[in-house]
């Protein structure tokens, strides 16, 4: 594989890495302000403790997998993980392949952290790490693409014409499967563009269909092209959603303005940096198991990554709690004899009532889908 073909959306490899380093080196003020989004604006002293302990070892950093072990996986995620969570769980290791790569499709709640857990944890399986797909509107300066694309980051160009956007996804697609079949790469990758902010996880087909066109005109027909990407589904549970009230605000404003609704500059910043340092209460992640089989459509593909998604989805109380309360049911009352409903719906007490529901519904949805599965 020439990655030389891909320079410009692919994480950095050799030379790339020492300039990065360098360039992350020259701005400790914006590195410290990152560390403050985790640990806390206040605690000085935690802030300055990770703070020292990342230029101790960036330095050292000549890969990907050097600051994933050094810097992400070894620093950061264990800190959100133990400021932000009542637990942290996961499942399905024992399906991979370290010696193969894969397409890891997973549903998708927080803009970073649902891949960094994933790598996180394999990284304690003793699994090969995932590079991971990032839209390029999270690239606010130099800084932030340089730490992204140290950390395996795989950059989507968001803002382009319609042939461009067209150009653009045969090109990301094809280094998805050369990286993949060629090289053994893993990499992970949102079943949707952008997050789901109403808690229902559906693959967007397009995703599936552009690997397809990336490669028609070497021969392979469809379903031999998805067995070889060893496509794996993930699901990320989140007890709480630090984002769900500004992600319901977002999609009813959305609603009364048909459609319509134009980011403020930083917003995805702010967001990012709430579901780093907000309560999460209780993370499951779990790995299904790859896809294989004869396929004749992107539908049936993405059918099937849902399918595990929402069967492999850990429903937490606050989802069985929303379930019931939106449906008018009991249905799950036995479950949640001591769950404190009450403190749960004050969260949303201020909200209007569209926001309210639509919040309480994201919740509810996770149990929609997995009842529509059981069904079948």
């Amino acid at each position: 594989m020439d990655f030389s073909k891909y320079s410009n959306i692919a994480p950095y490899r050799g030379k790339d890495v020492d300039d990065a380093i360098k360039r992350v080196l020259g701005h400790k003020e914006e590195l410290g302000a990152f560390v403050a989004m985790l640990v806390g604006d206040g605690d000085k002293e935690a802030i300055g403790k990770y703070l020292s302990i990342i230029m101790d070892n960036i330095g050292r950093v000549k890969s990907y997998t050097d600051f994933q072990k050094m810097i992400t996986a070894g620093i950061f995620v264990p800190t959100i993980i133990g400021h932000t969570m009542k637990g942290f769980s996961d499942s399905g290791y024992d399906s991979i392949d370290p010696g193969k790569g894969y397409l890891f499709l997973s549903n998708h709640r927080d803009i970073i952290l649902d891949c960094a857990l994933l790598d996180y944890t394999l990284l304690n399986h003793n699994k090969p790490l995932v590079e991971m797909a990032f839209g390029d509107n999270l690239m606010i300066n130099q800084f932030v693409e340089d730490l992204f694309r140290l950390n395996g980051g795989i950059i989507v160009r968001r803002a382009l014409s319609m042939k461009e956007k067209y150009l653009s996804s045969i090109e990301l697609s094809s280094y998805f499967v050369e990286g993949i079949t060629e090289e053994n790469l893993s990499i992970w990758l949102a079943q949707r563009s952008g997050r789901a902010k109403d808690g229902i996880d559906e693959t967007q087909p397009s995703i599936i269909k552009m690997l397809y066109l990336s490669q028609r005109g070497k021969g392979v027909s469809f379903s031999e092209l998805i067995n070889k990407m060893n496509i794996l589904p993930v699901s990320i549970s989140y007890e709480y959603d630090p984002n769900d009230i500004n992600k319901g605000r977002e999609e009813i404003l959305k609603e009364q303005q048909n459609g319509e609704y134009e980011k403020k500059k930083y917003e995805d910043l702010i967001s990012m940096t709430k579901g780093m340092k907000d309560q999460k209460g209780r993370v499951h992640l779990a790995v299904g198991t790859p896809i294989s089989g004869d396929f004749s459509t992107p539908e049936e593909v993405a059918r099937e990554v849902d399918r595990q998604i929402h069967l492999n989805y850990k429903l937490w109380d606050t989802n069985l709690f929303a379930y019931d309360y939106m449906e008018k049911t009991d249905r799950f009352a036995k479950e949640l004899s001591d769950f404190d409903g009450e403190a749960f719906l004050s969260r949303f007490s201020h909200l209007t009532p569209a926001v309210r529901d639509f919040v309480l519904n994201s919740y509810a949805n996770p149990v929609r889908s997995r009842l529509k599965e059981e069904e079948v």
